[in-house]
């Protein structure tokens, strides 16, 4: 492996940071709104999940205990 020295290196860092596209505002408001949106509907579904196990559980629980 070839060795580098610290001024090629930090002018190799400069070229590649360079090329970073950064993104607009807007992109980044779009791109924060859908995470929101996103995330609502999973926690709501896994929510709604959790709650049919959890009454499925339970009735399966009382029924083995002879109760209705």
């Amino acid at each position: 492996m070839a060795k580098t020295s610290p001024a090629e290196f930090v002018n190799q860092v400069r070229a590649e940071a360079s090329k970073i596209v950064w993104p607009t505002n807007r992109e980044t408001m779009m791109t924060t709104v859908m995470v929101v949106i996103m995330t609502s509907i999973l926690g709501l579904f896994f929510f709604s999940i959790d709650s049919v196990f959890g009454a499925v559980v339970k009735w399966l629980l009382a029924m083995a205990a002879g109760q209705r």
